[in-house]
């Protein structure tokens, strides 16, 4: 239904015309070996296997096309490992019609299109690596370990309310709203 859906979309919009459409990387690989494509939409969750692997062989026997990523996977590693193997973008699939479009009239042109939500994901990755203060960095280790705040205050000599006012500052610094949070971004970005 969906492929049904972006054939109608890309077709009524005059920008672009398709040529082909496959449910499976091996209907995909019969395809490329007989129609000419200059831009390949290719989810990553296909039937028999992995879009993202399939990139790095389309680009070993077909250099020239360009591969659009059109799916629903949003996590950080799933994007940067396409976008290595050679997607030339990366687009959601609540992505509204004219993103889509532009995504292939970009790629088409030779440049690099991210939709909205991924160019805003990658941007907050590349932000400057957070600098943690001495007591910040020990108090994020009590933390992550389960350490309530009265038992941080003791082991750090602290007053409790000190203890807040520091775990207030992390939460502010790693841009997250809770402890959990605080724990899994801590543990992300290898502040412990």
């Amino acid at each position: 239904m969906v492929a049904d859906g972006l054939e109608s979309l890309i077709n009524s919009s005059g920008e672009a015309t398709v040529v082909g459409k496959a449910h499976s990387l091996a209907e995909a690989k019969k395809m490329l070996e007989r129609i000419e494509i200059e831009v390949l939409l290719l989810d990553i969750g296909l039937p028999d296997g992995s879009g993202i692997d399939f990139c790095s062989q389309i680009k070993a026997q077909c250099p020239n096309i360009k591969i659009l990523m059109l799916t629903s996977y949003s996590e950080l590693s799933i994007i940067m490992r396409a976008l290595e193997l050679g997607a030339s973008g990366y687009i959601l699939k609540n992505a509204m019609t004219e993103e889509i479009l532009e995504g292939i009239r970009t790629v088409a042109g030779g440049e690099r299109f991210l939709c909205d939500e991924v160019n805003r994901l990658l941007k907050k990755k590349s932000v400057q690596p957070v600098k943690l203060s001495r007591r910040e960095q020990e108090l994020l280790q009590l933390i992550v370990a389960g350490f309530s705040s009265t038992e941080i205050a003791d082991k750090m000599i602290l007053g409790y309310e000190t203890i807040k006012s520091y775990r207030k500052n992390l939460l502010l610094k790693l841009d997250v709203h809770n402890t959990a949070q605080l724990v899994k971004s801590s543990i992300e970005q290898k502040l412990v």
